[in-house]
Order: structure tokens, then sequence, then C-alpha cells
């Protein structure tokens, strides 16, 4: 599944193809939706915004829509009038004169005014959104050290939604390989620096993904056109002290870590 820096760099391709355009036509699959089209067409996509893996599109006359992407669901921009083949079901079209966005296989989709769509269960739960430039270190070791998350492990903390919305598989890999610690940590039992470690990684990780690679690239794993530094990498030397990474599983995923220098 795409993460955070992914999500965010497909929205950027979406916003710039159609960005304040009048819609000329609008498409939905599910009946529930289909009587917003009339309300759509005229209106303009005034912005397209990530939430951890989901995207809200908001309309300028004040409706916005919730999709996430799940394993399936994928976004396309094609040219007015077209329709690309594929086995996808196609669920969302929105239009411009020039541009089109289509939205494949995703299931969960909603619409509605943007007040009720920030109450969507999945909302409700995430935390901030770890590429939200207003996000602080300081506010990430507070949430570090908050009753909530103090005593969990970081191996599954670093990969639940409510915690940092955007992280996933490879992010925590890399995370905790730049601060420099294994996974069975608890926050409440760093030292100081190895909080600080840690929050300046949890920020700095994703924010270089996002503006140095983040699109994704299907010959590659998740895209990776920075440098994994234990990421997909077991049975190779580590860069920082040489020691051979591992591959276990940890959650229910594969985690590639350094034993020689994640202590």
């Amino acid at each position: 599944m795409p993460e955070g820096p992914e999500i965010r760099r497909a929205a950027d391709a979406l916003a710039a193809a159609v960005i304040d355009q009048p819609l000329t036509d609008v498409g939905f699959a599910f009946p529930q939706l289909k009587h917003y089209r009339d309300r759509l067409i005229g209106e303009r996509i005034i912005a397209i915004e990530p939430r951890g893996k989901a995207l809200l599109t908001h309309f300028s006359n004040g409706l916005t829509l919730y999709s996430h992407n799940q394993l399936y669901g994928v976004w396309k921009v094609v040219n007015a009038g077209e329709t690309p083949e594929t086995k996808r079901d196609l669920r969302v079209r929105l239009e411009t004169a020039e541009r089109a966005i289509l939205l494949y296989s995703a299931s969960d989709i909603t619409l509605g005014p943007r007040e009720e769509i920030e109450q969507h269960p999945f909302l409700q739960r995430i935390g901030p959104d770890v590429l939200d430039m207003t996000l602080t270190e300081n506010a990430v070791e507070q949430r570090l050290l908050s009753p909530r998350f103090r005593r969990r492990q970081l191996g599954g903390m670093l990969l639940d939604q409510a915690f940092l919305a955007g992280l996933g598989n490879y992010l925590r890999a890399e995370i905790l390989w730049q601060a420099e610690l294994a996974p069975q940590h608890k926050p409440q039992d760093l030292s100081p620096e190895a909080l600080q470690r840690l929050a300046k990684a949890l920020l700095a990780v994703p924010r270089l993904s996002y503006q140095t690679r983040g699109q994704v690239d299907e010959n590659r794993h998740h895209g990776a056109l920075f440098s994994f530094k234990v990421f997909h990498r077991s049975g190779e030397p580590c860069e920082r002290c040489g020691a051979m990474i591992v591959r276990t599983s940890l959650s229910s995923r594969p985690f590639y870590w350094c034993p020689g220098c994640q202590k």
C-alpha cells in the first residue's frame, strides 16, 4: 500500500491537472452518489488534501469527496473525454475542459458537506498527518510520551495510523534506522537524546521521501527513488556500521533493521 509521501505526490499530480477549473462532467458508479452529479457540474475543485492514506477532494460549493484507496484503489489523470482501457472498475470521474481525474477500484468513497465528512470514522481515528508542515518535533515528542502511546513498542506503534497518519512499512524501518533504535523500545524507556532523535526522524524521513521521490514506480519497491538504508536490503552491510542488515517479521509485516547499530 502506498504510504504518506506517495499519496501526497499523487494528490499534487491530481491537483495540477484540474484545480480551479470548472467541472464539465462528473460521474459516480455508486447509486447513492449519483444525485450529486448536477450539484457539481460547473463547480471547481479548490483543493485535494491527503489525510494519512485518505484523500479529501474539496469543491467550491462546500461539498467534499472522501476516498480511501485501501489496497486496490488508484487515481489516474487523463485528457478530457478519454477513458483508458483497463480491467479496473471506474468509480469516480471528475472532468474539466482539458483534463479529467479518474478513481478506479476504490470502495470506501463518501461525498457530503465538508463538516460532515470531517466526522468520517477514519478521519476521527487517525493522528496528525506526518507531512503536515506545521507539525513540530516538540509536538511529536509530546505525542510519544502521551498516556496513549508511551507504553507501546515502537515496531507496532509506527504502523498505527492513530499515532501519526501516513506512516507505513518502509517508513517504519527507515525511521527506526535513522533514529538508531531497535523496534522493541517503548517511548517511556528512551533517554531524552534517543527520544529527540526519534521525533526528528519521524518527521525528517517522510518529508525527505516526499520531497525527493514519493511517486510510485511499479518497477521498484514502493517507488523507491531515494536510497533505502535498510528496507529490502537484508544480507547487505549497513552503511553506518558495516553489520549485516536483517529481515524479520514484526506486527505481521516484514521488518528490516541493523542489529549492529540499532540498539
